[in-house]
Formats: C-alpha cells, structure tokens, sequence
C-alpha cells in the first residue's frame, strides 16, 4: 500500500493532483490511500488517482492504518511532526523532503518555489519518479450545476488576510448581472453572512446565494460548467484551474508564482505586492497589497475572459 499524506484543504489537495497521478504512474498495481479529511473524497475520487481517504483532519487526527504501508509519501509539510506521523505506521520506505531535526535526509525544501512544483520536484528528487505540474485537471463530475453557464463569486478565504472587501465583491457582481450573466455568490456556511452581504448591495434575488447550499461534489460541478470564476486566493481558484474554467483570482499576502494559477491557462491572477515582501497570509485584516486591487480592474479582465469564451459548451468542444 502506498500512503500519502496531506490532511489540509480543498485547494492543498489541488494542488497535489500532479504528484499524486505521478505516483499512481509509478506504482499502478499497489493501492493508493490519501489520508486526508473525507470532505475530499468525491473530488479524490475525480482526480483517478486516489483508491480510498484514510480519514485524517489534520496532524492531530492522524492515526496509521492497520495494514502494512510499502511506501509513506509525505505531501503535507516538510517535518518533524508529519514526518513522524507517517513513521509511526512503521512504512518499509518514506519520500519526504529532508528533516534535519529527525535525521531523515531528503531533498531540500525552497520557500520560493510554487506548490505544485514542490511536491513534484519531491517525487523526481526523491524518487526519481516524474511528475508533470501541468496533470492538474479533474475528471468531470456526475452531478448536474445548479447554475450552468454562471459568473460564480466566491467572496470569502479562510483568513481575513486573502478576504477582498465584499463591497467591491458587489460592484463586480452588479456589473455581470448587469450585463445580462446569472450570477451566484458561493461560500460555507460559515460564510454565508459575507455571501449575503454582496447579495445585498449587488441587489441580486435571494436565490443568488448558493453558500451552505453546496457540498463539494456540487460545488464541483458548478464550477466545471461555470462561465467564470471571481474569487480570492482560496480553494474555489483551485478548483477553476482543474476544470479549465475561466478565473479572475486576487492574491494578497502570498504571491500567485507561490500558489496562483497555471499560466498557460484562462485564467488572471491579480496582485499587486513586491517580490520580495511576504505578507502574513493568517493576518486579521485585509492584506494592503490586495486592497490595491480595485473593482474596475477585476471588471476590465472579467470582461475579456467573458468575450473569449461565450459559452460552456464551446468552452468543452
């Protein structure tokens, strides 16, 4: 059995899908078991890669699987706490980037480097076995969208830090459904108060509001036949990335060469901070250099991407 380990979010797990089709490549008859949290099963599933989640929400929920494990990848850090939660299962080999603190001698980890490619270069260092960060894209999902064919706004982030203000959210709302596009405004339930609130000023119909509505395996599919994407740097921007789905996607704190969308893609990543500044991505308040990035930019890109493809159909034929 091949363990993997990467108990984090929905876009972590995006962000993964290379690496993790690499060592299905590799190591086609061993089953391949993600522990991470069963949230993600459906999309795991659509990735044809993963066989089976070994229910893990986060570190402290980890706990290793009876059967015996040949090899234990680490793609969730870089240790000692998630190494040694994977050498707690006893594996026969472990790949994870090296960790001076256990002794474990593994390839070196580079903060400057996108996290798609890191765990890719980890395969190929590590293993010798190659992985292509450009394999991001998911199988499409069986379930019908709710909204086929919407401009889908996504207003929250997990930290207020990635969180653009919902009253520029509203412009660019206003503005699409102004010009004649339906319009739905996604989120958890946790962030259904922001989800109403650009409902609200963007004077759009109670039904726009899709968040806590939507479980994973639906919010798939209503980004898979979505016109277009406007969200912050958080899970949903992967998720129009492993469906091809145009994207407009604000970055703050963390550069998008970090963690921002495939450039060959239709997609625009917007940011406006320096190379060499970093900003807290946990901050409390709206990152400064996001709060550089102003309605009737998002509008200008919105608008192009919109042009470039009229419809879902076309956009798959």
């Amino acid at each position: 059995m091949l363990l993997v380990l990467r108990a984090l979010g929905l876009g972590d797990f995006l962000t993964a899908v290379p690496a993790l089709r690499a060592l299905r490549r590799a190591f086609p008859e061993q089953e391949l078991v993600l522990a991470a949290p069963p949230v993600l099963g459906p999309l795991a599933a659509l990735s044809a890669a993963v066989d089976r989640i070994h229910p893990t929400n986060g570190l402290d929920d980890f706990t290793a699987p009876a059967e015996p494990v040949d090899l234990a990848v680490n793609l969730h850090g870089r240790g000692p706490e998630s190494h040694q939660a994977l050498l707690s299962g006893a594996p026969a080999q472990l790949l994870a980037f090296g960790c001076p603190q256990i002794g474990y001698a593994g390839p070196d980890w580079r903060d400057d480097e996108h996290e798609v490619e890191r765990w890719c270069r980890l395969l190929h260092e590590g293993c010798s076995i190659a992985a292509d960060r450009r394999d991001l894209l998911l199988d499409g999902p069986s379930e019908a969208s709710l909204a086929p064919g919407a401009v889908v706004i996504h207003p929250g982030a997990a930290y207020p830090a990635r969180r653009w203000p919902v009253d520029r959210f509203a412009e660019v709302a206003r503005w699409a459904e102004g010009h004649g596009h339906q319009v739905v405004v996604t989120g958890s339930v946790a962030e259904l108060p922001q989800a109403e609130a650009v409902r609200a000023r963007a004077h759009l119909n109670y039904d726009a509001v899709l968040a806590g509505r939507t479980d994973l395996a639906e919010l798939a599919a209503l980004v898979a036949q979505a016109r277009l994407v406007i969200s912050g740097d958080t899970g949903i921007a992967h998720l129009a990335s492993a469906y091809w789905t145009p994207s407009v996607v604000l970055f703050g704190p963390v550069a998008p060469a970090l963690w921002g969308p495939p450039p060959s893609g239709p997609h625009v990543a917007l940011w406006h901070g320096e190379e060499a500044e970093a900003g807290d991505p946990w901050g409390d308040e709206p990152d400064p250099s996001l709060l550089l990035i102003e309605a009737d930019e998002v509008i200008e890109h919105a608008t192009v991407l919109l042009d470039a493809t009229t419809s879902v159909a076309e956009r798959s034929a």
